[in-house]
């Protein structure tokens, strides 16, 4: 019998020493395919319960905790290079998702995987930015005119810029959304509320709120989902921690609906409370819940959501539809958002006429 054990053992830590090694098994397969092997180990070390785990086991766990270290601080190397250039040239550095999480000091951080840096800076900004990075030795890629193209006039970032010697990518937005999205979160409100980050002169990271209504509609309005259960654990995280300033849960619905991000907050407070239990408000669910699909479409998105957030692992697919069906459709799902249907079938138009590139993203 399939079954998601990642979810359970997630909200569930005190439990993993009394799991037999057959579980342990194909919890580890599960939470390494999610890139969540190292957050459990974090959550087990916190509730102190790492050193009762059996020891087999527990060597893949403190190994994860060594490469999620290791990474962690690749990446404050790497948001010091990326300071000293923009510092050096007069331009502000506002940190998003990850390297947000991890300056900030936040739980979100703790046993979380890098792939890249992702920052964001005002539109009108972006050829110093990107001239500045350039003489600091990060070069652009997706050379085709037509990438050239679809990231520069639609997209809401350059084309991913690569270091020519180091090989880190670093993503410079200038939204969070496509300027061609049926969203439109105004960036020049999420850059004047950003926080300045103690000992990082001209380092800033998202408000609380804004960092969790950033990570909700990059997670419920992107097409890719191999990082669905993370960026969801993020999230949970996120939450309980922000929970504990005053009136946050107020101003996060305040801060959605100036930014017309309803939908991806009552998705994002919707799921957190299904699979993690996330200790949320009921006025504040129930207000969230005016932005809900309604009807036979709230119920096709539990069907399509829920299959897709989880370890994505083939042994805890669950029954009904399969999860690729329904990552096809939020794939779909996600371009209908991204973009106008006359420019959405030019893009598939132009993709299809071409063989992809092993380096290309997903867009």
């Amino acid at each position: 019998m399939k079954q998601d054990l990642l979810i359970q053992a997630l909200c569930n830590i005190h439990k993993l020493p009394q799991y037999p090694l057959a579980r342990w098994d194909l919890l580890i397969r599960q939470a390494r395919s999610a890139d969540l092997l190292a957050r459990l180990a974090v959550l087990a070390d916190e509730a102190g319960v790492l050193a009762a785990i059996p020891a087999q086991p527990r060597a893949h766990l403190t190994s994860a905790l060594v490469v999620a270290e290791a990474q962690a601080g690749a990446v404050l190397r790497e948001i010091e290079y990326v300071h000293q250039a923009l510092h050096g040239a007069g331009l502000e550095l506002t940190l998003l998702k990850g390297a947000a999480y991890l300056l900030a000091g936040l739980p979100a951080s703790k046993g979380r995987l890098f792939s890249d840096m992702d920052i964001l800076t005002p539109h009108e900004q972006l050829p110093h930015v990107e001239a500045t990075l350039m003489l600091s030795g990060w070069a652009n890629t997706h050379h085709d005119p037509y990438d050239q193209r679809y990231y520069r006039e639609w997209m809401h970032e350059l084309p991913p810029m690569l270091h020519i010697k180091r090989m880190t990518v670093i993503d410079v937005h200038h939204a969070i959304v496509p300027t061609t999205a049926d969203l439109k979160p105004s960036s020049a409100k999420l850059l004047a509320a950003a926080q300045p980050v103690a000992g990082w002169p001209g380092v800033k990271v998202l408000a609380p709120v804004d960092m969790v209504l950033h990570s909700a509609t990059h997670l419920f309005y992107n097409e890719e989902f191999s990082h669905g259960l993370r960026d969801m654990s993020d999230l949970d995280l996120l939450l309980r921690h922000f929970s504990q300033q005053n009136d946050f849960w107020n101003a996060l619905l305040t801060r959605a609906d100036e930014l017309g991000l309803g939908r991806p907050l009552y998705y994002c407070l919707h799921y957190c409370t299904q699979l993690f239990a996330t200790p949320i408000p009921v006025a504040i669910m129930q207000s969230a819940k005016n932005a809900a699909p309604s009807g036979y479409l709230a119920r096709l998105m539990d069907d399509l959501w829920l299959h897709v957030l989880n370890s994505l692992h083939p042994s805890a697919e669950t029954s009904g539809m399969h999860a690729n069906i329904a990552q096809q459709i939020l794939y779909i799902r996600a371009h209908w958002h991204k973009m106008p249907f006359g420019l959405l079938a030019y893009h598939l138009l132009m993709k299809s006429l071409r063989p992809k590139s092993k380096t290309e993203e997903q867009s």
